[in-house]
Formats: C-alpha cells, sequence, structure tokens
C-alpha cells in the first residue's frame, strides 16, 4: 500500500486525554472525521514522556503500529479525542 502523503496538512489540532484533559500533541490532522491513529511524522509538538501514556493520568492511550509502511499511534477507543 502506498505511504501517507509527505505534504503536511494546514490544520493543526491539540490531541488530549479523555480522562484528565491533558495536552499530548499537536497533530497536523488530515480530513473532518474520527481520530483512529496518528502518524509519527505528522505529530508537530509532542507532550507525552513515555510514548502512548498520558503524562499527568498514566492511562495508556495508544498503541504503536506499522500503517502503510510507516509508524504510528493506533487510538484506543475513547482514551484520546480532539480538543
Amino acid at each position: 500500500m502506498a505511504k501517507p502523503n509527505k505534504r503536511l496538512p494546514e490544520r493543526v489540532v491539540d490531541i488530549i486525554c479523555a480522562l484528565c484533559k491533558t495536552r499530548l500533541y499537536k497533530y497536523h490532522k488530515n480530513g473532518k472525521g474520527a481520530l483512529v491513529k496518528c502518524f509519527k511524522e505528522r505529530i508537530a509538538k509532542d507532550f507525552c514522556d513515555v510514548a502512548c501514556i498520558c503524562p499527568s493520568c498514566g492511562q495508556e492511550f495508544a498503541r504503536e503500529q506499522m500503517i502503510r509502511g510507516s509508524m504510528a499511534y493506533k487510538i484506543i477507543g475513547g482514551k484520546a479525542k480532539i480538543s
């Protein structure tokens, strides 16, 4: 399958923890759909100390996975959302 487009989308959103509302990422999101996965190359700013773990409450909100030939964080349903 083809890799995601290298040109970053203009829209930048904040990804927050659904439980404690802590900022996790600033992310270049494409489209208007739900948050399912975050490609690593599209993360503008990472606020997490450990990958896929909320720095405030410690809950795991995603899993690292290879998607279409590049690394991404697959969001666990309902654990993170867009603000």
